[in-house]
């Protein structure tokens, strides 16, 4: 239903199943968090290609990764329609703090740090937590930007995103 652009309504989808709505709200919860699980389950596939496709290691690992996922990201069109059709409920899913898919993004991004850390291949000049969260919402200003600051999103401006997260992990430019 995401996908095609239409409105998730719990009441349908428990219709449509062919199981109660009490049924279904203990299964899923709310409407946010279905919403949530959904953008997830899309984030995850990617996130682990990009880490499984991009060569290197260091800096230009991590620059590698967050420009696959993200350039993938800006031109997903079932991504855009959901931000059109309701663009303050759209932001609230995808970059609150208290949001599903902002905190495990924040997470799964720390990880890769952590891991490029470990293996002796990254020395971020900060707090990996920090960084990771700081990475993440330079990836949103870029991706939703037309919501945010009423331009529309460019492949350009990801790339100068890039760029900075290149300068934040210590790389040169």
């Amino acid at each position: 239903m995401w996908l095609k652009g239409e409105k998730i309504s719990l009441a349908a989808l428990a219709d449509d199943l062919h199981i109660g709505r009490a049924t279904l709200f203990r299964w899923v919860g709310n409407r946010d968090l279905l919403i949530g699980e959904i953008l997830w389950s899309l984030y995850e596939p990617l996130y682990k290609e990009a880490r499984a496709t991009t060569p290197g290691h260091g800096v230009d690992y991590v620059v590698g990764v967050f420009r696959h996922i993200n350039t993938t990201i800006l031109h997903f069109a079932p991504l855009r329609r959901f931000l059109h059709q309701d663009p303050e409920y759209a932001l609230k899913m995808l970059t609150s703090s208290h949001s599903t898919l902002h905190a495990r993004t924040v997470e799964v991004n720390t990880r890769l740090l952590k891991d490029e850390v470990r293996a002796g291949h990254l020395s971020p000049p900060m707090n990996v937590q920090s960084l990771s969260y700081f990475m993440v919402r330079i990836a949103e200003s870029c991706l939703y930007s037309d919501i945010i600051g009423g331009r529309e999103p460019r492949d350009d401006e990801l790339e100068d995103a890039c760029t900075a997260v290149r300068i934040l992990l210590g790389g040169k430019v």
